[in-house]
């Protein structure tokens, strides 16, 4: 009898494993209106077929579409290149600091992140740079593993600052960190624009902290927010210069000249910052002297963004935000549409494939195209025409897994 149950259940078995994996290997098929493939280029009326976690074809006449995205705009998920994924609010209302405050332990920091990094995939961006917290190397590897919904995740786990020490500390330093997991290095050349943005590392200190970086086949990322603290940067061959408000021509110059990547945060950071005032008021150096130079590092910020412009400066996408702005990141394209007239189309080339290509992954994320990871994501509107559609992401997909569909009407079979 037993024998005979053996028998019966590997029969049963030899019928449905093959139809299992027969279901398993079955594409999916993306069908959309209108396609922008993330290098500026757009197609109408098209199918993009994915086999597991990648896109095989983009194909016209594919049959048995999956998920119909009929009258949206597709295109690659967002790249955010700056991010501080574990930043919040506490429960009392205030911006979280763990330097100063005890009253929080990391697991219940790691919920927060773990919470951030789920709205910030629901917004539509499939890959962030966060830097950096020593905390995101597990949620880096949890999202990895496919345990938690979350954005590809790169982090820098600690930076390099004033307090590092000389250039040969400073190299150790980013032998360490690197062996610690990091995937790039966070350089701090100036202080924060709340304190004026003045220079605090030497040449020869960004020089230590790029060049190791590089001898180690890492990036290096450098917060400057005036022009001595870039001008070190692009010398020193860093990758980007982050921020950067108040360069001067010949820095902008000197970037186009070396090919730097330029990362403005003149936005969403700076609104966010002073929308939530009294949520961040009193936190570190967030005091009235900090907001008063935010509030006029917002006109500044927009002219430097449009000087650099002018220049074609190779612009990526980062946003710099934390707490009350991760989850609003699509802000970023609003401000830089509508304030510092970048065309919309640049823009979504900031956040796709130039994006990708400043974190060293253009072979596998930012552009809609056969081979490439399936990172897609569909907005309710033409952000071509109206910049209020980057509000309204309704499909992400990442990694051929989809997260979010929510448009109405749409078949998902």
């Amino acid at each position: 009898m037993v024998a005979k149950s053996g028998l019966w259940i590997l029969l049963v078995a030899g019928l449905i494993l093959p139809e299992v994996a027969r279901a398993q290997e079955r594409p999916t098929v993306i069908r959309a209106t209108t396609l922008l493939d993330g290098k500026g280029g757009v197609t109408r009326n098209v199918s993009i077929v994915v086999q597991g976690t990648r896109i095989t074809r983009i194909d016209p006449a594919a049959q048995g579409t999956t998920y119909d995205l009929k009258g949206l705009t597709v295109m690659p998920g967002w790249i955010d290149t700056h991010v501080h994924i574990d930043a919040h609010f506490d429960p009392n209302g205030k911006s979280h600091d763990a330097a100063l405050s005890r009253d929080e332990t990391p697991e219940q920091t790691m919920l927060y992140a773990v919470e951030n990094a789920y709205n910030v995939l629901m917004a539509g961006f499939t890959t962030v740079q966060s830097v950096g917290s020593p905390g995101d190397r597990d949620l880096r590897n949890a999202i990895a593993r496919g345990t938690i919904p979350g954005p590809r995740l790169l982090t820098s786990l600690r930076p390099v600052n004033e307090t590092t020490g000389t250039p040969e500390q400073i190299r150790a330093f980013v032998r360490q960190v690197v062996a610690d997991g990091a995937d790039l290095i966070k350089i701090f050349a100036t202080k924060s624009i709340r304190e004026g943005g003045g220079p605090i590392l030497t040449q020869a200190q960004v020089d230590a902290a790029c060049g190791e970086a590089r001898s180690l086949g890492k990036r290096a990322i450098v917060h400057a927010q005036g022009p001595e603290g870039a001008r070190a940067a692009v010398l020193a061959g860093c990758t980007s210069v982050e921020h950067g408000y108040r360069l001067t021509d010949e820095v902008l110059d000197l970037m186009a000249q070396h090919g730097t990547y330029y990362d403005p945060n003149f936005g969403l950071l700076l609104h966010n910052y002073i929308e939530n005032k009294e949520k961040f008021l009193g936190i570190g150096n967030f005091n009235e002297e900090g907001f008063e130079y935010m509030q006029k590092g917002i006109p500044i910020g927009i002219d430097t963004f449009k000087r650099a412009m002018n220049r074609k400066i190779k612009m990526v996408f980062g946003t710099d935000v934390g707490a009350g702005g991760l989850g609003r990141n699509f802000e970023e394209f609003i401000y830089r549409i509508r304030d510092g007239g970048q065309p919309p189309m640049e823009a979504i080339i900031s956040a796709t494939s130039r994006a990708a290509e400043s974190i060293r992954m253009q072979d596998k994320i930012g552009t809609l195209a056969p081979s490439m990871e399936a990172d897609i994501i569909a907005v309710d509107g033409n952000p071509l025409d109206d910049v209020t559609a980057f509000r309204r992401v309704v499909f992400v997909m990442k990694g051929g897994k989809v997260y979010r569909n929510v448009a109405p009407g749409r078949t998902s079979n």
